[in-house]
């Protein structure tokens, strides 16, 4: 462990187009981070670690600017070291394709600062301008697209929002009990496909994901490929990109992944349990580079029974 971890990196918000131009910056940031207490945001910028986009620092008194940057350093008591190293397998000057363990957050979050993906990599490659071009839980290992230079960051982005990017999954989880009949009956023929479409939104808490009435915003195609004993390894392909969606499909076939600690039912919170990863990979990235033109498929070592 080590104490009072700050991050490496800043952290910015943009000050809101209409805001009173006689309210301070730091009375917007009490206001803005409401989990965090007014005495630590004075606390920071008393400390210095509060400023412009210039590097020039912001006081107690400093009228805020409508659509200004506000960068600061995200703090935390204790962060917590993942025991699991990432490995690059593929670089060039405009993006990274690179294997995420489980456990490590993509980016600065909850009680992590500069146990992340991004701050790792810019450490190992000098490179401080490596951002990601989506999402990928910290729970969930697996391949992950890595910008470079922001000249070029939109080309990537846009591989995903015009879905031209193939993204394959695998998971674990125990079969539910009419699929154990049919096994133990020699009547289960793999592979099993099922088509999921489904309304995700907010749960309680609103880190997690429901499904609801309504129109359809998520689908995944699933398939049970092998079996042993009563648990089964599944492919999976998001063709949507809401958050946890292939837990929560999975979760709605009544087959949760295994050690997933949210669904279907939220876990006290507790230290991370290392031995117990989610049984959830992303497992293979395939898409035609839109700089250079070439043909991208990389795979990683995939779950195993």
């Amino acid at each position: 462990m080590t104490a009072s971890a700050r991050a490496a990196q800043p952290s910015y918000v943009v000050l809101p187009r209409e805001i009173d131009p006689d309210s301070t910056v730091l009375q917007f940031l009490v206001q803005h981070f409401n989990r965090i207490d007014a005495a630590t945001w004075r606390t920071r910028v008393l400390e210095g670690k509060v400023h412009w986009l210039d590097g020039s620092l912001i006081t107690q008194e400093t009228p805020c600017r409508p659509m200004a940057r506000v960068y600061y350093y995200r703090e935390v008591p204790v962060e917590a070291k993942i025991p699991f190293e990432e490995r690059i397998l593929h670089q060039d000057e405009h993006a990274i394709l690179v294997y995420k363990p489980h456990f490590l957050p993509v980016t600065p979050s909850g009680n992590f600062v500069n146990e992340c993906l991004v701050h790792r990599l810019r450490l190992k490659t000098g490179i401080s301008t490596i951002v990601p071009a989506h999402r990928l839980d910290r729970e969930t290992a697996g391949i992950i697209l890595m910008t470079v230079t922001p000249e070029t960051r939109h080309l990537y982005h846009a591989l995903f929002v015009d879905k031209q990017i193939r993204k394959e999954y695998q998971a674990l989880a125990r079969l539910t009990p009419a699929l154990q009949a049919q096994l133990a009956a020699g009547e289960l023929q793999l592979p099993v496909h099922w088509t999921v479409k489904n309304r995700l939104q907010k749960g309680l808490p609103s880190f997690t994901m429901r499904v609801t009435e309504g129109e359809a915003n998520s689908h995944s195609e699933i398939s049970l490929v092998a079996v042993k004993g009563d648990l089964g390894l599944f492919e999976l392909s998001p063709i949507t990109g809401k958050t946890h969606q292939l837990r929560v499909h999975m979760q709605s076939l009544g087959m949760p992944l295994l050690n997933d600690r949210f669904y279907p039912q939220l876990q006290p919170k507790g230290p991370d349990d290392f031995a117990k990863p989610l049984q959830l990979l992303a497992r293979r990235l395939s898409f035609i580079d839109p700089v250079s033109g070439r043909s991208r498929d990389l795979a990683c070592e995939g779950l195993t029974l």
